[in-house]
């Protein structure tokens, strides 16, 4: 398989790495620019960094917000203003006079885990992203189904209770909110979950509503579309605690509704720090066939 340069755009850095004989060999990162011409120049140099150590056949990009395949347009708006709204893929395959292909890094992490990761035996899975809100993925045949509106895997959108979305309980974003809105402080989602260890009343019950919103979220979608897998990510997926809570209040749920006669299959991703890079080398070759 042919060689790929590789580009992940976050919103304070740019990673960059090439796919070598399907290993991912990471490069420098860099500050993301402030404007336009110079994010072409940045990238357009690390391109031809790579071109000049790796036969790269093309370069597969992971992109932050809404990307339109067919027009090649980042839809919507995110921290890079600048990249949106005009057809960026064909300009920078144009720069870097190499085939270029550009897909959600949402997305890109949900195809490394089909490709490479948790979901690499199966055909159909939902993958849930747990950050700020909650994004993520919804996979048939291997393959990203991105909706009419470009807000496929949307399901932090989703409605949990009676006014409140599952982004805003299922979170330690949320976690945190709300516990320092009802004691004056000012923790991070993992000071809150650390609280709950050691037998805070208030954390503990804070932590659980969170776990409960995803377990019942969870339930949801898997009797909505039924996939084979539900993989969960972000960074709070490294806390050893949230697979088990998520489990236990997904039992309780089907004790509730007696019918129900599965459980939903759900674990935790495989990677975490080279999951966009990794996906956006399985978009490149979907996308082109190679």
């Amino acid at each position: 398989m042919e060689d790929l340069g590789l580009i992940d755009i976050g919103g304070t850095s740019i990673k960059f790495g090439v796919l070598v004989n399907e290993e991912l060999k990471r490069m420098d990162s860099i500050k993301t620019p402030e404007n336009l011409e110079d994010f072409y120049k940045e990238l357009t140099t690390k391109v031809n960094e790579m071109k000049n150590n790796y036969p790269i056949a093309g370069v597969g990009i992971s992109s932050p917000d809404a990307v339109n395949k067919k027009t090649g347009i980042v839809e919507g708006i995110s921290a890079i203003s600048y990249i949106h709204n005009f057809k960026i893929q064909p300009e920078l395959s144009k720069r870097f006079d190499l085939p270029v292909s550009m897909e959600n890094d949402a997305n890109c992490a949900a195809l490394a885990e089909v490709k490479y990761g948790a979901g690499k035996n199966v055909n159909n899975l939902l993958f849930l992203i747990i950050g700020t809100g909650v994004g993520g993925s919804f996979i048939v045949n291997r393959k990203i189904i991105h909706g009419a509106h470009l807000f496929g895997g949307e399901f932090g959108f989703t409605l949990n209770s009676e006014d409140k979305t599952l982004s805003e309980l299922g979170t330690s974003v949320g976690v945190a909110n709300r516990y320092n809105e009802q004691s004056d402080t000012n923790y991070t989602g993992k000071e809150v979950f650390d609280l709950a260890k050691k037998g805070d009343k208030l954390a503990q019950k804070e932590v659980q509503i969170m776990y409960h919103a995803l377990a019942k979220g969870i339930y949801n979608l898997q009797y909505s579309f039924d996939p084979e897998l539900i993989v969960l990510g972000g960074a709070v997926s490294n806390n050893p605690d949230l697979l088990p809570g998520v489990k236990n209040e997904i039992e309780k749920i089907r004790k509730t509704v007696e019918i129900a006669p599965f459980s939903p299959k759900v674990v935790l991703c495989k990677y975490t720090n080279e999951s966009n890079l990794l996906g956006a080398a399985v978009d490149f070759h979907q996308t082109y066939g190679k």
